[in-house]
């Protein structure tokens, strides 16, 4: 009586190894649905860490700025002039950055314009275009 017992347990037991094919498909479908739920969330974030690092270099950048404004005494004409003396005067202390002048996020230049006295510093977004909404809104401090 034992040894049928065992044996009927010992089947049992063999039997129920692995999972059935309902199974599966229904743990694939949870997984599409999460997937297609994340993934709009995942490419927001992306796109607001582009715009946070833009204005983080935008920061950096207007800080080299009043640094160099306030060796030479006016802003510079270009941001090479935070890299190199394009003013000839022997008050400039630069460089005035570890690297070389930034791109954006998007590879694209800052848009720099001064009087000497103020200056505008910006990228353009995204589109690489004046204006814009959303991502391809023009960035600036």
């Amino acid at each position: 009586m034992k040894q049928t017992m065992d044996h009927k347990i010992r089947n049992k037991i063999c039997t129920n190894q692995g999972f059935t094919l309902i199974e599966i498909l229904v743990v694939m479908a949870i997984i599409a649905m999460l997937a297609v739920m994340v993934a709009p969330n995942l490419f927001n974030q992306q796109a607001g860490a582009m715009r946070d690092v833009a204005l983080t270099e935008i920061s950096t950048l207007q800080a080299a700025l009043d640094i160099y404004r306030l060796d030479v005494g006016e802003y510079p004409d270009s941001l090479d002039g935070l890299m190199e003396n394009d003013s000839d005067r022997a008050s400039w202390n630069g460089p005035y950055l570890r690297r070389a002048v930034p791109k954006d996020p998007w590879d694209n230049d800052y848009v720099y314009e001064s009087n000497g006295r103020e200056f505008t510093l910006i990228s353009y977004g995204a589109d690489g275009a004046s204006g814009g909404e959303d991502d391809d809104a023009d960035i600036g401090l």
